[in-house]
């Protein structure tokens, strides 16, 4: 895709799409925070990939498997397509955080990865996510700006990495982060 670059936004799975279930494996687990599928909708339709970028560490600590998180992610896909979202990709890190993994977030990999194969220019994109690593990440990517919700683990990261924070942008939820963007454009 060279020459052609586009916006997106990057975005964590669990406790910033969707509720987060403490090692979702079921499909019929899954459930949207409220207002997420919306915004999502908004971006969308702002010319945003969507771009999902997770750690599903479930999976090297053998709690579910590799079947069983595409079958939550097709269901995520699912319910987003009744709102008439599509994911540009999903990326994720099956590893448990003690094994190697090239694309376990803090890691920029995957970032890289949609930027060659999906034409994005990281730096008019966006990371949103509910944990420290995810601004992280972000910001290591080189992104225009992190955002941290407070659904999931957001406003237990805001108050134990207050100090870390720093650029971060932080808001209450992911249609909150959909304001702060198209209002940053």
């Amino acid at each position: 895709m060279s020459g052609v670059t586009t916006r997106a936004v990057f975005l964590d799975r669990d406790g910033t799409i969707n509720v987060d279930r403490n090692y979702l494996s079921h499909p019929e687990q899954f459930e949207l925070i409220p207002g997420a599928a919306a915004a999502l909708r908004r971006l969308q339709d702002a010319g945003f990939r969507l771009i999902v970028v997770t750690n599903q560490s479930g999976i090297g600590r053998g709690y579910y498997t590799e079947a069983d998180l595409h079958a939550v992610n097709a269901r995520m896909n699912e319910l987003l397509a009744e709102a008439g979202v599509r994911l540009t990709h999903v990326y994720f890190s099956p590893e448990a955080p003690e094994q190697a993994g090239r694309g376990r977030k803090p890691s920029p990999a995957f970032f890289f990865d949609a930027r060659d194969e999906w034409g994005v220019d990281l730096g008019r994109s966006f990371m949103v996510g509910d944990k420290f690593i995810d601004l992280e990440a972000g910001w290591n990517a080189g992104c225009a700006a992190s955002v941290l919700v407070r659904t999931g683990y957001g406003a237990e990261t805001e108050r134990r990495e207050r100090n870390r924070l720093g650029k971060a942008i932080v808001v209450d939820d992911l249609a909150a982060a959909t304001e702060w963007i198209l209002a940053a454009e």
